[in-house]
This record gives C-alpha cells, sequence and structure tokens, in this order.
C-alpha cells in the first residue's frame, strides 16, 4: 500500500486502544519505523519516542543484542505451550527474575500483559485463601486512583472513574483505601499525608481484615491515575499493616519496574517484600509482550498436591512462557548488567531533575512530579488556587499534540502531561525532549488561557 491508502485503511479498520477515533481521523499518526529513541512516520518525519512507546521501551528501537536474540531462538523454536511442559527460554528467565527480585519471591507464572499479570494475582491470592480453607477472606482493598489495566478483574481493583465507570455492573465490589496524595493535600507536610492515609488504611483492616484477601497497590507511583508519587514510608507501612492481619500484598510494578524509578524494582526503595508482585511493560526491553506474576513458595504450596484435592491453580494463556518473548527478555536483562543501566538511570534522573525545575517555573505548571525517569508535569489555569483548566478544553492533549508538531511523542494523562523517557536516553537527548516540553507547554497554556478570559 502507498502512504495514502495506508492512511485510508487506518480509518477504514483499525480500533486504536484508549482513543477516540474521531481524534484520530483528525491528527491520524502512522508509524514506520524506529532507531535508537526515535520513530519514524510514513512520511519521513521523526519524532522523539517521549513515553518510551507507552512507558516500555528501555535502550532505544533496534537494540542489536535484543534482534539477535530473537533471530537466534527463531532457529530453535517460535513456540511452545507452557501448560504442562517447560521450555528452555522460559527456565533461564524465571531463574534470573528470581535473582533480581525480593528475596522472599520464589516461584514465576507468566503471562503476556500488565493486565493479565494483575488478574492471575488476583485470582492466585483469592484461592490461596480458599486452598487453605480461609473460606471468608474473599475481598481485596485497592486504593483510590489506582491503575492495574483493563481486564474485568484488573479494573475491579483499579478505582481511575473516567476509565471504568462505564463497566460498574461487572465489576466485582473492593474496599477503597484512599492514595496520599500530595499535590492538592489539605495537610502540610508529607509525613502528615502518610500517616493520615495509613491510619485510614488500618481502620479498615482492622474492621474488614477476616474477610479481606489481599491489597493491591503500584509499586511507588500511581501512573495512569495521574503519575502520584507515595510519601516517604507508606509502601512500608502498608506492608508492616499486612503483616499485622493477615492479608496478602499484592505490588503491581507493571510501570515502574526494571529501572524506571532508579532501582531494579520499585520496592527497594522502602526495602518492600510483597507476597505477590506482578511485572511487564520493560521486561522485554519493550520488544514482545511478556509479563510475569512472582509469589513466595507458601503461596505456592497452598496450590501444591495431588490432582483430585482440585488445589490446581486453573489458569493459563496460549502464549504463556513464549520463547521468543523470553529470549528477548534474557538479552535485555543481560544488557543491564553490562551497561550498569541502574546507576546510569539514576545519573539521568538528577539531570532530569535539575531540566524540570525550568519547566516548573512556567505560570500554567502546577505540579512536576518525579521518581526516577517516570515524571508527570500537572498543567492548571491557576497556579495559586490550582484551579485546573476548563475540562472539555483538554490542555494536556493539545500541548502534546503541539510537541508531536515540534517532533516529540507522549500521550496525557487528563490534565497531566508524561515525560517517560527510553533509559537509554543520552542526557542531550533528554535536554531535547525537556526544551521542546516547554515550549509546547508554554504556548500552549498561554493560548488557551486568553481563550477563556476573552
Amino acid at each position: 500500500m502507498n502512504n495514502e491508502q495506508l492512511l485510508e485503511k487506518s480509518k477504514e479498520h483499525l480500533w486504536l486502544p484508549f482513543t477516540q477515533m474521531t481524534d484520530y481521523e483528525r491528527d491520524p499518526l502512522i508509524i514506520e519505523s524506529g532507531n535508537g529513541i526515535r520513530v519514524k512516520d510514513i512520511y519521513g518525519k521523526e519524532y522523539l519516542d517521549g513515553y518510551s512507546s507507552l512507558w516500555l521501551n528501555i535502550h532505544g528501537h533496534q537494540k542489536k543484542e535484543i534482534n539477535d536474540a530473537i533471530k537466534g531462538q527463531l532457529d530453535s523454536i517460535a513456540h511452545s505451550t507452557l501448560l504442562g511442559a517447560a521450555n528452555v527460554p522460559a527456565i533461564e528467565l524465571a531463574d534470573k527474575l528470581i535473582q533480581l527480585a525480593p528475596n522472599n519471591l520464589k516461584r514465576v507464572f507468566y503471562s503476556d500483559s500488565g493486565a493479565t499479570s494483575v488478574e492471575i494475582a488476583i485470582k492466585m491470592a483469592f484461592q490461596y485463601w480458599q486452598n487453605k480453607g480461609v473460606s471468608k477472606k474473599k475481598k481485596f482493598v485497592t486504593l483510590t486512583n489506582g491503575y492495574h489495566g483493563d481486564t474485568v478483574g484488573a479494573i475491579s481493583v483499579g478505582a481511575v472513574e473516567l476509565f471504568h465507570r462505564v463497566y460498574g455492573e461487572l465489576m466485582f465490589e473492593t474496599i477503597k483505601a484512599p492514595f496520599p496524595l500530595v499535590y492538592r493535600s489539605p495537610y502540610e507536610n508529607e509525613d502528615e499525608i502518610c500517616n493520615h492515609a495509613l491510619d485510614e488504611l488500618k481502620t479498615i483492616f482492622e474492621e474488614n481484615h477476616e474477610e479481606i484477601a489481599g491489597i493491591t497497590v503500584e509499586s511507588m507511583v500511581q501512573g495512569a491515575g495521574g503519575m502520584h508519587i507515595m510519601p516517604k514510608g507508606y509502601l512500608k507501612g502498608v506492608e508492616q499493616l499486612c503483616h499485622e492481619f493477615d492479608i496478602l500484598l499484592i505490588v503491581d510494578e507493571v510501570a515502574t519496574g526494571f529501572g524506571r524509578t532508579g532501582k531494579m524494582f520499585a520496592v527497594e526503595h522502602e526495602n518492600v517484600q510483597p507476597d505477590i508482585m506482578t511485572m511487564a511493560k520493560g521486561i522485554t526491553g519493550g520488544y514482545l509482550p511478556i509479563a510475569a506474576t512472582l509469589t513466595t513458595e507458601k503461596i505456592f504450596h497452598a496450590f501444591y498436591g495431588e490432582y483430585h484435592e482440585l488445589k490446581t491453580f486453573f489458569h493459563g494463556h496460549s502464549y504463556t512462557g513464549n520463547q521468543l518473548g523470553c529470549a528477548a527478555a534474557l538479552a535485555n536483562l543481560k544488557i543491564y548488567e553490562e551497561e550498569n543501566i541502574i546507576k546510569q538511570v539514576q545519573q539521568k534522573s538528577d539531570f532530569v531533575s535539575q531540566q524540570l525545575k525550568e519547566v516548573a517555573k512556567l505560570d500554567h505548571v502546577g505540579d512536576v512530579r518525579q521518581l526516577g525517569l517516570m515524571c508527570g508535569i500537572e498543567l492548571v489555569h491557576n497556579k495559586e488556587t490550582k484551579e485546573p483548566f476548563p475540562w472539555e478544553l483538554r490542555v494536556a492533549y493539545e500541548t502534546t499534540l503541539d510537541m508531536r508538531e515540534r517532533g516529540m511523542l507522549t500521550r496525557p494523562l487528563g490534565d497531566i502531561i508524561v515525560f517517560m523517557p527510553p533509559l537509554a536516553s543520552s542526557e542531550s537527548e533528554l535536554q531535547e525532549m525537556i526544551q521542546i516540553m516547554k515550549k509546547s507547554i508554554e504556548t500552549t497554556t498561554t493560548k488557551l488561557a486568553l481563550s477563556i478570559s476573552n
């Protein structure tokens, strides 16, 4: 097909995720290729990949070592089922993940996306208590504004109203606990914010612990809910409450894992050891859909027995433990070691923090939130009162369209600009992206603010 045919057929046949297709028809984009931290559209225009192709690209596009690993695996086998039979790359990757994960986690259950890894975690936690004969423990606690994916179980333990309200009748009921939001909090400092949220969670646990199977939390940063960062001590406090009330701690590392926050896994910031941990996105360096749910030997043992006991975890996916994906993941993790990626991220995070200080000074930037190379920039109409722009103006969306014109891609979250560059981005590339963001924010917010005043 030529370019015009591709454009026509994309509008005629594709239904894009999290996209109002009228938006796509007005501002279509078709990516043809990528190299390093840049992608190219069908007309040859290049864009900086400012959101890591939805938060998962690590080393840039066309990383030779990962390309070669996939090609090499193709010479052996592309896929064989993991249902009742293991395969070599899946075993090697499981061993590597256990070496990297918190030391209480000993078992790996594969799937193919962040949402499915969470779905597995929920079912695992639920059945764990049933297998142990604690039949009353069937409920889950989740944090307000949390996001864990889009399968029915995952949205049930999520709490982003905009995303999930239409599916309310499909979802199972959960208990909502307050997330310790820092921006717009009525409390004066982060310690107060943290303690108040933990006190409320403790009350929920005290009143309901006999019925609670587990709590789901995103690790240190709420991603899709607005790039909100937990105050220091909160995640550790949740872990301690789970131990006190015998509740399983399910930590979602889908967005935060594999170095994104400056640690291999974000739980390391507070030395938290979850009962179940989910991971995806960066696991293959952004190449192929692999996800994993890691858990303890204690939980695994509750499923272990003879078939007639019906303790089996009856769950699986066709491409679970796919060899090509596991080979890509192994090559990806080898690069982490050889290129000392975690240390690089820590150094680049400091650089980005300094660069974002200038962005924070802009008239309509209310808050800049950052942990590692996870950044969110909240745009507001009034900086002093924190009054948002009118929702219908879509200030962040319009800003990202302006950024696209200037040669950079990202997607907004409501009024928040997401900056999640590939971890391989150089300081000069990071500076280039931040300057584009700064110009686009200044241009768009000034124009929209004038439209309101007129």
